[in-house]
Parts: C-alpha cells; sequence; structure tokens
C-alpha cells in the first residue's frame, strides 16, 4: 500500500502594515488632532479627495478617495490637514528602524508596509507571535499613535491577507492547516491583486467567491487572468511563494492635482515643466536615460462637471537632459492651447519611458549627440539644488509654479528625501 507524504509548510513571513498611516503620523505629532476624525488632502481644496483618514474617520464611512465634500456630509466634524510627505518618509525609515531591532526586513514593500522572513524558531507559531507583540511593543515605545495590524504565514501573499483580516493593532495567523477554510469566509476583494475591474473579470469566468478562486485549476486562472500571473496566484493561494524575475525600472513620473488657482492652461503648463524638471533630476540621480515621454491632463468642463483628458506621447532619442526633456514637453503640449475654454485643467502628468542605464547606451550613429557644455549644465543643475534647495536654478517654464508639486507619496514607491525633498 502505497504512504502519502504531507508536507507541512511553516510559517515563513510576517506581514507589518501600519494602521491609517498618513492620518496616524499626524496624530503622533499634533496631539490637537488624537481621537478625531481627520482626513489627510494632497492639497487644501473643496475639489479634492481624502489620501488617507483617521480610523475615528473611518468609522463614520470616510476612506482613502473620498471627496471633500461628501466627507463633510459623512461627518461634520471632519478635519481636513494637507499631507506632509517629508515626514511620513521620516516616520517610514524610523519604523524600519524599530523592527529591524526585532528582527531583520527582508523587503520593503511600500511607505506602510513591510515584510520579515520568519527562520529556525521564530517558524514556530508561538514565537512568532511573542515576535509580532514585541514588534507593537517597541513601536509604542516611540510611538503610542502609530499602530501596526501584523499577519503570520507560509508565504507573503497570505501573511499580507491576515495582516487585513484585523484592523487596527491587530495580529492574525494563517497557517499551512487553515488552508484554505480560514480564506473562504472572505470576499474577493478582500484578496491582494483583486481590484474592481480583476474581480468583473473573474465573475465573467463564474469565480465569484473565494472558494470558487481557490478550487479553480492553473489554467482556469491563467485564463482569467491572461497570463502567468494567474497561475503565480494559484500557488499564492496554497503558501508558496512564487518566483519573479526582477526587472529593472521601465518608468518614472510624477503627478499633481492642480489648486484652483492653477487651474488654468498656463498653470498646468507651468506645474508640467515643474515636474518633469523634478523628474529628470530624480532620473539621472538613477543614473538612467529616457527614450519616451509622456504627458496627461485631467480636465472638467465648468458647468456641467463633465470630464475630460488631454494625453500625449512622444519617442524621443535616449536622453537625460533637462534643455532636450524641456523642447519635448513644449512639442507635446502644441495641442493642449486648443481645448475647449469651458474645460479646466484639475490634474497634470510626466512620465519617462523605455528607461536604460545610461552606461550600457549605444549612441545612435544619426542622432544628435549632447555637448559637453550641456552635460556640465545638468550636473551643475543637481550640485545647485541639492546643495542649496531645490529651486535654486531651474528652467523658467517652472516659474510660475516653484512652491507646486510638492513630494508625493505613490503606491510601493517610497521617495528619497536627498533628491526629492522641496
Amino acid at each position: 500500500m502505497a504512504c502519502i507524504t504531507m508536507i507541512c509548510m511553516p510559517l515563513n513571513a510576517l506581514y507589518v502594515d501600519f494602521n491609517s498611516y498618513f492620518a496616524s503620523v499626524e496624530q503622533q505629532l499634533r496631539p490637537e488632532l488624537r481621537s478625531k476624525p481627520i482626513g489627510v488632502l494632497a492639497v487644501m481644496a473643496e475639489t479634492t479627495c481624502c489620501i488617507a483618514a483617521s480610523y475615528e474617520a473611518k468609522a463614520f464611512g470616510i476612506k482613502t478617495g473620498t471627496g471633500v465634500r461628501d466627507a463633510r456630509e459623512l461627518c461634520k466634524d471632519i478635519i481636513f490637514v494637507e499631507a506632509r510627505p517629508p515626514l511620513y518618509v521620516q516616520f517610514h525609515h524610523k519604523l524600519i528602524e524599530i523592527v529591524e531591532s526585532c528582527t531583520h526586513v527582508e523587503k520593503v514593500l511600500s511607505i506602510d508596509e513591510m515584510v520579515c522572513k520568519l527562520t529556525g524558531s521564530q517558524q514556530n507559531k508561538e514565537n512568532a507571535l511573542k515576535l509580532a507583540a514585541k514588534i507593537k511593543r517597541e513601536i509604542n515605545k516611540q510611538f503610542e499613535y502609530i499602530r501596526c495590524s501584523i499577519g503570520i504565514a507560509p508565504n507573503t501573499f497570505l501573511a499580507k491577507t491576515a495582516s487585513n483580516m484585523q484592523k487596527p493593532d491587530g495580529c492574525v495567523v494563517i497557517e499551512d492547516n487553515d488552508i484554505p477554510n480560514k480564506l473562504f469566509k472572505l470576499n474577493l476583494r478582500a484578496l491582494n491583486g483583486i481590484g474592481r475591474q480583476m474581480q468583473a473579470r473573474l465573475e465573467r469566468y463564474g469565480i465569484d467567491t473565494v472558494e470558487k478562486l481557490y478550487t479553480a485549476d492553473r489554467a482556469q486562472l491563467r485564463s482569467a487572468w491572461g497570463s502567468i500571473e494567474g497561475e503565480r496566484y494559484y500557488d499564492k493561494l496554497r503558501g508558496i511563494e512564487p518566483f519573479y524575475v526582477k526587472n529593472s525600472r521601465s518608468s518614472l513620473g510624477h503627478s499633481h492635482v492642480l489648486p484652483p488657482e492653477q487651474r488654468s492652461v498656463e498653470g498646468a503648463k507651468a506645474v508640467l515643466h515643474r515636474l518633469l524638471q523634478k523628474a529628470a533630476m530624480r532620473m539621472r540621480s538613477y543614473d538612467l536615460l529616457t527614450s519616451h515621454i509622456s504627458i496627461k491632463i485631467k480636465l472638467r468642463h465648468r458647468k456641467t462637471k463633465e470630464a475630460a483628458r488631454f494625453y500625449n506621447e512622444s519617442a524621443i532619442t535616449a536622453t537625460d537632459n533637462s534643455l532636450k526633456l524641456t523642447e519635448s514637453l513644449e512639442t507635446l503640449l502644441h495641442g493642449f492651447t486648443t481645448i475647449d475654454t469651458n474645460f479646466d485643467p484639475i490634474a497634470v502628468g510626466v512620465n519617462f519611458g523605455r528607461l536604460i542605464n545610461a552606461n550600457e547606451y549605444m549612441d545612435d550613429l544619426f542622432a544628435e549627440k549632447p555637448s559637453a557644455s550641456e552635460k556640465k549644465l545638468n550636473k551643475a543643475l543637481d550640485i545647485l539644488n541639492l546643495k542649496y534647495g531645490k529651486n535654486t536654478v531651474y528652467f523658467a517654464g517652472a516659474h510660475s509654479a516653484l512652491a507646486s508639486a510638492p513630494m508625493r507619496i505613490a503606491f510601493n514607491y517610497v521617495p528619497d528625501l536627498v533628491v526629492e525633498s522641496d
């Protein structure tokens, strides 16, 4: 009679997710905001939305993406504060140090999430829970109003899932023998990587519960995702850590919601110049070149509130030269001046794509080569702005937007305070 050996997967991952991070940092720094419903805004304007909300605000149904007007209707006592990204980055590094003092941080996944690899005796459930308690205790010693939820599981995906199951300040373990039953009570959207569009896609394949997702085979999930990511998802649900080939950065850019005083053609253009100059400096700090530039401008009709978008892009000879990039930006902006004057620009963005390492680039024989003086100019710009402040030297197109487009924190991207602080 054949003997079947079942392999039990140990607890390999401890996931730390800081609760309502931006709002919690504000409450830590400002006693008058503690225990109050607060919404954090990218810019102080009635037409914008919350990029974070305290748990006191969440109790009223306010969350990331809730508009200012809607938030006021949900909670008349809500307090709005303007985001301070440099402070959130500083706290981010302090929190990494605290967690690192307890156990090694394997990977930083975003400004408010990190995963630690459990090894040896840490993989025992009791010891893993003691480690989680220690992390919470050490954080609380320094920052009483910053709390985290911790998930412990065989892989990063399930550990993140566990961290979301008890908020705020929770700790949940998903062991090998909890799979899959502990997942079945969750909604599809509770799983990382399944947003509104992916949920609709899965439902077209007859998958409308986590149980149906789990019982689908590899081929079905690959078909549903339309790529190998479906097969990876099959493994992740079973506690297996999928293998990923580490890709180099392929694009970078900046976007900004325009304050009311800059919602004009000239204001939008000035902010785009500012964003381009910031992105160019950041790109040079990575020693990269771009061969593709794109811009987007979100528009809204003054009377009907109808939304529209202006988008333009262009392939260019690989460069990191702010002067050449500015010329390309001006070319892309030509069509923007013909937009119906009843539409106001409310947000802008610039993006550099098809990035390559500068030391790997082979010059185009027929392309115009950057002069030695142009290279010196860009180097001098960066040195002066790093030493004396970001607006010490700049190209004139950004002059009326120097106070605009401050540092922003995107999902799974933590800004460099030296290169990107304003």
